[in-house]
C-alpha cells in the first residue's frame, strides 16, 4: 500500500475511482509518509491529519453512493502556505498571520477541493513568498530531500521538497520570479507557472492588484509527473469575477499537440550568468531528445535577454519596495525576516520618470520577445544557472543572476514548464525548462511530458 506515495495522483484517483484502494488508506499512507520524512525536511508546517481522514471517509462514502465529486477525487494533497486554506492557519510565512485562520478557501484552493482533492496540510514558504531559500521568522527553513544542506529552492520550497520525498503527490505553488519553477529544478519535480492571466491569484498572500507588479506573479501546480500538471490546469484555470486580471483564454489540451514540426529555440546560455557544464549538458541531451522526436531545434536566444538587469531591480524595488511595506501592513508584521531586510537594503527608491522609463523598458522587452517568438513554438532553456546551493544568504550575492532563466518569463507572462533532466556530479536534481507562446500550456506540457518519457523525470531520494 505504501507504494501508492510514489504514484501520480492521476494514478491515485484512477484508482480510487476504481476502488482498488480507498481513500482513507491513501490518506493514511501519505500521513505516515510525512510523520517518516518531515521530521528531516521541515516541509509540512500545518497538519490536517484528522480532517482529512474525516475527508477521506465521506470521499469512500460517496464513491460506494455513486457520487464520486471530480477528477481528483480521494487524491491527497498539501498546499503552499501563502494559500488561504479555511480552517486551517495561513502565515504566507510573516510573523503578522502567525495566527490567522482564514474564513474561506483561496479560489484555487476551493476549485482543488471541489474536484475531489484532500488537504493534507500547509507546506513552508519564506516570508511574503519573496525569496530564493524557504525559511521564515515562524517555522525556520526547510530542507532539500536529495542533500539535507542544500535549499530547496523558494519560494515554493516547502511544496518541492515533500513532494520530491513522496509525502504529497500535488501541491499549488506561486511564481513571481521563479518560484515554481526554481524549486521543481531544485528538487527534481515537474512544475508550470501558467500564462499571466489564467489563474486567479484570489486568496493568495501576494494577491491580484499589485500595481506594476501585479502580472509577475501567478499560481501554478508542482507534482512528481507531468501528467499531474496537465489533470490540475483545467480545474484550477479562468475567471472566478474577482482577480481582475483572469481571462476566460481557451486551454488547449497537451495530448493534442504533436511534437514532430515543432520549432524551438535552445539556449544554455543568456549572457548573464553561465550556467553549470552539467546544467548546459542537460538542456543539449533534452535538445537532442526533441529532436528525436521530430522537433526542429535551432541554438539560438532572444537579444532583449540582455535588458533584465536594466529593467527588473527598478521595477521590483524602484518604489523602494514600498509595494512590500504595504502587504506587511496588511499582514500586521512588524519585524521582518532577515531576507527580506536585506531586500530593503539592497536598493533605494528612484524618481517617478526613471519608474516609468524603466515600464516603458519593461513594455519595449515584451515587445522584442514577442518578435523572437514569431518564428518558434518554444524555447528550450536551464532553469536556473547552478543546482541546489547551500543554506544562507551568501548564495544569492554570489549568483545574483543565476536565476534570471525564469525571471525573464515572469516579465513577458508566457508559460513555463520544468522537468528534471539530469544530475549533477554530487547528486542532486538538475531541471530543464521549456517556456512557449502566449497561452499555449498546452505546448509547454506536451513538450515536458516527452522530456520526462526520454530523460527520465524524478527520481526517488535516499531519506
Amino acid at each position: 500500500m505504501d507504494d501508492m506515495i510514489f504514484s501520480s495522483a492521476t494514478e491515485i484517483a484512477q484508482a480510487v475511482r476504481d476502488k482498488k484502494v480507498s481513500a482513507v488508506e491513501v490518506v493514511e499512507s501519505h500521513l505516515r509518509r510525512i510523520g517518516a520524512v518531515n521530521p528531516k525536511l521541515n516541509a509540512v508546517v500545518q497538519l490536517c491529519a484528522e480532517r482529512a481522514l474525516s475527508e477521506a471517509a465521506d470521499a469512500d462514502a460517496g464513491l460506494a453512493d455513486g457520487r464520486p465529486t471530480g477528477p481528483l477525487h480521494g487524491v491527497p494533497m498539501t498546499l503552499k502556505d501563502s494559500l488561504d486554506t479555511e480552517g486551517v492557519v495561513t502565515t504566507g510565512g510573516t510573523q503578522g498571520r502567525a495566527g490567522f485562520v482564514p474564513s474561506e478557501d483561496a479560489t484555487v484552493t476551493a476549485r482543488l477541493r471541489d474536484a475531489g482533492a484532500i488537504l493534507l496540510g500547509k507546506t513552508n514558504t519564506p516570508e511574503l513568498t519573496l525569496a530564493g531559500e524557504t525559511d521564515n521568522l515562524i517555522y525556520g527553513r526547510t530542507e532539500n530531500p536529495y542533500k539535507q544542506d542544500r535549499i530547496p529552492g523558494g519560494s515554493s520550497g516547502g511544496a518541492a521538497s515533500i513532494i520530491a520525498a513522496g509525502g504529497s503527490p500535488l501541491d499549488m505553488g506561486s511564481d513571481t520570479g521563479g518560484s515554481i519553477r526554481l524549486p521543481a529544478h531544485f528538487c527534481g519535480i515537474a512544475g508550470l507557472k501558467p500564462n499571466s492571466g489564467r489563474v486567479p491569484r484570489t486568496g493568495h498572500i501576494v494577491p491580484y492588484g499589485m500595481g506594476a507588479v501585479d502580472a509577475l506573479t501567478q499560481n501554478g501546480p508542482l507534482a512528481r509527473f507531468v501528467e499531474d500538471l496537465a489533470l490540475t490546469l483545467p480545474i484550477i484555470a479562468g475567471p472566478d469575477w474577482r482577480d481582475p486580471a483572469i481571462v476566460p483564454a481557451p486551454l488547449g489540451d497537451p495530448a493534442d499537440v504533436k511534437i514532430d514540426g515543432l520549432r524551438i529555440a535552445m539556449h544554455t546560455d543568456n549572457s548573464l550568468k553561465t550556467p553549470t557544464t552539467e546544467i548546459q549538458e542537460a538542456v543539449r541531451a533534452a535538445a537532442r531528445a526533441l529532436e528525436d522526436f521530430g522537433a526542429v531545434v535551432e541554438e539560438t536566444r532572444p537579444e532583449a535577454l540582455e535588458m533584465i538587469p536594466d529593467i527588473s531591480p527598478t521595477l521590483n524595488g524602484g518604489d523602494g519596495r514600498a509595494w512590500v511595506t504595504r502587504l506587511l501592513e496588511r499582514a500586521g508584521t512588524t519585524e521582518m525576516s532577515p531576507f527580506l531586510k536585506n531586500r530593503f537594503a539592497t536598493i533605494d527608491p528612484v524618481s517617478s520618470g526613471e519608474f516609468t522609463a524603466a515600464l516603458e523598458d519593461l513594455d519595449l522587452y515584451r515587445s522584442r520577445m514577442l518578435g523572437f517568438m514569431r518564428d518558434y513554438d518554444a524555447i528550450l532553456c536551464p532553469a536556473a544557472a547552478i543546482p541546489a546551493c547551500e543554506h544562507g544568504g551568501s548564495w544569492l550575492d554570489e549568483n545574483q543572476w543565476s536565476f534570471t532563466y525564469c525571471g525573464a518569463y515572469n516579465m513577458t507572462g508566457w508559460p513555463g514548464a520544468v522537468v528534471r533532466g539530469g544530475t549533477s556530479p554530487d547528486g542532486l536534481p538538475i531541471g530543464v525548462q521549456v517556456v512557449t507562446r502566449p497561452w499555449r500550456e498546452d505546448v509547454a506540457l506536451a513538450v515536458a511530458a516527452r522530456l520526462e518519457s526520454a530523460l527520465g523525470g524524478w527520481e526517488k531520494p535516499e531519506l
